[in-house]
């Protein structure tokens, strides 16, 4: 069985349920409360605001879309970048790929036009499917990537160079492809965060997918009558492979296009939505929202929203703790993954597991985990080692690069590159990012452990430990430290502050700015390591 079976399962057995539903709050002004009362004024909004299909819409749409392809010369093992903004098309475009047996290529909306062609080239893409916001990136380089010979455009403009898929889909049967699918065929080539320099490419075949909906499933108890509220991007392996639970338990899933906290909280109660992924950033601000009063519960339904979950980046216990207090009836978990393991769960906490808040928690469902210091296992609890994973969801390769594949598989296990302990429970807690150890007069300290403690502060709304160079000592701890919006806070209060911590693991340098992340809310260390690191100490005193 592959992922194409489930969509078209789901297509027989329940035609004309929704499967899918977008909700576009940005086209709603800000002096209007909620969107039923802009549609008062503006009839045709609520169209615009939502928009939804179902099953059979979905399954037909792809195979569309995959005849399409076919007819451009796309076949199986051909490559199509997929570089879309969340919509309701995007899932469907991409089913349609995989239905063709060709390789989807999600790639990262905050792409420049150099990493564009980079991606496209590394990936050796035949095609290229793109959305209004990227007109001006792709532009230059339509006519300067050999081997992309089909260019897609999705959206209402007219763009000379593209063809157009609100015109064309429908001139194309919904028959579906004569190709046949294994487990074992190629499907995607996902992206790392390229955190090092330029992204490389990881290779996943059909079983990876699969093997993911069955583990998303398992973790979280999807079942029918849930509804889950994806926000995160969907080029990402997190969004897409917590979705997969919606679709092996044939539920609902809801598209938000945005992250105000009053979107998020409208979301739920509307579309009765009983499970939510969030990032750390948005969990802050909905509570922050809440304190400030500028979100009232009581506007909201939502009695039904069973479980908030967290993956992507280090989740600090006091963010959870203070959920709890506020949701106190809500499950919680937290996922673990990288996109080398096709994304979250090959560690995870689990539903029951909340007096361990700030572990990552157990192996998943069919993998395998051990932590290693150089070429021995650590058995002791709270030693410090490499994380590594085995299981259906390590990635094949890094596409055309050996080398570098050859450094993270090993024996079938992923050495993942973070550094992570057990507990005496077997709890796994993660402890930074093995590049990211600070080594600072011969002691290593770990950014997260520092990060979470200051993270505990009142005022403190997001924060981010690097190393800075130090003559006498190697390297010295520096935590850029963002405020709670409203809010001003100074280096002395987070010196003061920090005074609880053992003396080696205060930061040696403070400086109160923004906290960089990106679009999965991963924090850029390597911006801020490349904006300070480069700088005497005495410039870094002046900016503040």
């Amino acid at each position: 069985m592959t992922i194409v079976d489930l969509l078209e399962k789901n297509a027989k057995e329940f035609p004309n349920e929704e499967a899918l539903v977008e909700l576009n709050p940005q086209i709603v002004p800000e002096h209007y409360k909620t969107w039923r009362e802009y549609s008062l004024v503006e009839p045709t909004a609520a169209s615009d605001y939502r928009r939804s299909i179902t099953w059979k819409e979905f399954d037909d749409t792809a195979n569309k879309f995959s005849n399409f392809l076919s007819a451009r010369g796309i076949k199986k093992g051909s490559k199509v970048a997929i570089l879309l903004m969340n919509s309701l098309e995007w899932l469907p475009i991409y089913f349609g790929v995989l239905k063709l047996g060709a390789l989807a290529v999600p790639m990262n909306y905050r792409y420049t036009t150099d990493e564009i062609k980079y991606c496209l080239d590394l990936a050796d893409c035949n095609a290229l499917v793109f959305g209004p916001e990227f007109i001006g990136r792709v532009e230059p380089i339509a006519d300067h990537t050999p081997n992309v010979k089909t260019l897609v455009f999705v959206g209402d403009a007219y763009v000379p160079f593209a063809d157009h898929y609100n015109k064309l889909i429908n001139n194309y049967e919904a028959k579906k492809p004569d190709v046949k699918l294994t487990e074992d065929d190629e499907a995607a080539i996902y992206f790392s965060s390229g955190t090092t320099g330029f992204p490389k490419a990881i290779l996943h075949i059909h079983k990876a997918l699969i093997s993911s909906c069955k583990w998303e499933q398992k973790h979280h108890l999807q079942k029918k009558d849930d509804v889950f509220l994806c926000i995160p991007p969907l080029y990402h392996t997190g969004a897409k492979m917590h979705w997969f639970g919606s679709l092996i338990s044939q539920s609902k899933a809801v598209i938000l296009k945005g992250i105000k906290p009053q979107w998020i909280l409208s979301a739920v109660s509307e579309e009765k939505c009983t499970i939510v992924w969030l990032l750390v950033p948005w969990a802050q601000d909905i509570l922050d929202s809440i304190d400030r009063k500028d979100i009232d519960l009581n506007n909201y339904n939502l009695s039904q929203w069973r479980l908030m979950h967290i993956g992507a980046q280090p989740v600090p216990p006091s963010l959870i703790q203070r959920w709890l207090k506020v949701f106190p009836h809500h499950k919680y978990d937290t996922n673990y993954g990288l996109s080398e393991s096709i994304g979250p769960g090959c560690v995870h906490l689990g539903l029951e597991n909340t007096d361990h808040v700030g572990a990552i928690g157990v192996p998943g469902y069919l993998w395998e985990v051990k932590i290693m210091d150089g070429n021995k296992e650590v058995t002791e609890p709270e030693e410090v080692g490499e994380l590594c994973v085995k299981g259906p969801g390590v990635m094949i390769c890094y596409y055309k690069n050996p080398e570098a594949t050859n450094e993270v598989l090993k024996d079938g296990w992923l050495y993942t590159g973070d550094m992570a302990k057990r507990d005496k429970d077997g709890f796994i807690y993660l402890v930074d990012r093995k590049k990211d150890v600070i080594i600072t007069g011969g002691e290593n300290l770990y950014p997260v452990q520092i990060e979470d403690f200051i993270r505990k502060h009142d005022k403190v709304k997001d924060v981010a430990v690097i190393g800075l160079p130090d003559d006498r000592l190697g390297e010295i701890a520096c935590a850029i430290v963002e405020a709670k919006e409203g809010m001003t806070l100074t280096e002395e209060e987070i010196e003061k502050f920090c005074f609880d911590l053992p003396r080696y693991k205060r930061p040696r340098k403070i400086i109160i700015a923004k906290v960089p992340r990106n679009a999965t809310g991963k924090i850029e260390k390597p911006k801020l390591r490349e904006k300070y690191c480069g700088k005497s100490l005495v410039q870094i005193q002046i900016e503040k």
